[in-house]
């Protein structure tokens, strides 16, 4: 079970809420090479918390036309990630970006494609608000869940107060924090199990080094989070992190993805514009389109059949089936 954070440590938190471990969903521990995961001191994790979190992140009532949950485009089958291009947003609104996943969203540094939000509990503001995922507003929700006699029991045993923005942003925030994916076969092997590893896998994380992926793609979860031009397009249709700066520098530049789970969160970059490994091993095989602010880490490389064979057996070996079926429990 996952060790739950509580007052007592956090001297800060002024609340009292129950800390008691969850009783029923088994939340899986994060192994030790994930290191430690950033808990705001606000914002400590409680079974009644989570419980609260878990129902909201399940719950239509978020979209103005009650039709679209968080879950609805992070789908727990897809270790919270999508299964298309682009998702459609409330009252069929066309989605222009790839779902990305949340599993190890904890470990994240800052959030959306761009790297704009600097916390979890922000981030939940961002799907409500844009006119093309919910178009609702918080402060409308919470008043709709204040007399909703469920709603209204949950959030006071979990915070001792009403539902409101603060009490929906921090059970969210909370809920997804716990999508820890850690039980692949790379994490059983990093944990001492040499087994777990086949030798194709062992060549093809070799051969992920000797072609460069290893430079963005790094650490625990298979990224340095930086902001980057990949070399998807020579002209890119979506800006980037330039709809922030406005700086031309910034063009075309996104986060950089984990590559945990890939086999689950298919199609690929932050269009959804490649829909196999394949593609997106020939892209960067190619040296991406050469955009002029294309990141210099992406250099062509020469690969053979048998090369890319082994470098997508190490690939899989970052997915985590045991973490999708538990996901797939969590639906109330």
């Amino acid at each position: 079970m996952l060790l739950l954070l509580s007052c007592a440590v956090l001297s800060s938190c002024t609340k009292t809420v129950n800390t008691d471990p969850v009783p029923l969903w088994n939340i899986p521990a994060a192994p030790d090479h994930f290191g430690v995961q950033f808990v705001p001191i606000d914002n400590p994790i409680s079974a009644l918390k989570w419980e609260l979190g878990r129902a909201l992140f399940f719950d239509t009532q978020l979209s103005i036309d009650g039709m679209i949950s968080c879950a609805s485009c992070h789908l727990p089958a897809q270790a919270f990630g999508g299964s298309t291009p682009t998702t459609a947003g409330a009252n069929g609104a066309a989605g222009t970006r790839n779902v990305p996943a949340l599993s190890n969203i904890g470990w994240h540094p800052y959030f959306t494609r761009e790297g704009g939000v600097p916390t979890l509990e922000m981030q939940v503001l961002v799907p409500i608000q844009e006119a093309n995922e919910f178009n609702h507003n918080i402060v409308l929700i919470a008043e709709q869940m204040a007399g909703d006699s469920v709603y209204k029991r949950m959030t006071q045993d979990a915070f001792g107060a009403a539902p409101s923005p603060f009490t929906i942003t921090r059970a969210l925030a909370a809920f997804e924090r716990t999508l820890i994916s850690g039980t692949s076969a790379y994490d059983r092997w990093v944990e001492g199990d040499a087994s777990s590893l086949s030798q194709a896998a062992l060549h093809g994380q070799e051969i992920f080094e000797s072609i460069g992926c290893g430079q963005c793609h790094t650490g625990p979860q298979f990224s340095d989070f930086e902001l980057r031009n990949n070399g998807t397009y020579a002209t890119y249709p979506d800006s980037g992190v330039y709809r922030l700066t406005l700086n031309p520098d910034d063009i075309g530049k996104f986060k950089t993805p984990s590559l945990r789970n890939l086999s689950y969160s298919a199609p690929y970059m932050f269009d959804g514009s490649f829909a196999t490994l394949d593609e997106v091993i020939e892209n960067y095989a190619q040296g991406g389109s050469n955009h002029f602010n294309q990141a210099v880490e992406v250099q062509p490389f020469q690969i053979t059949a048998a090369e890319r064979s082994d470098l997508k057996t190490f690939l899989q070996a970052l997915d985590d089936p045991q973490f999708v079926a538990w996901s797939n429990t969590l639906a109330p």
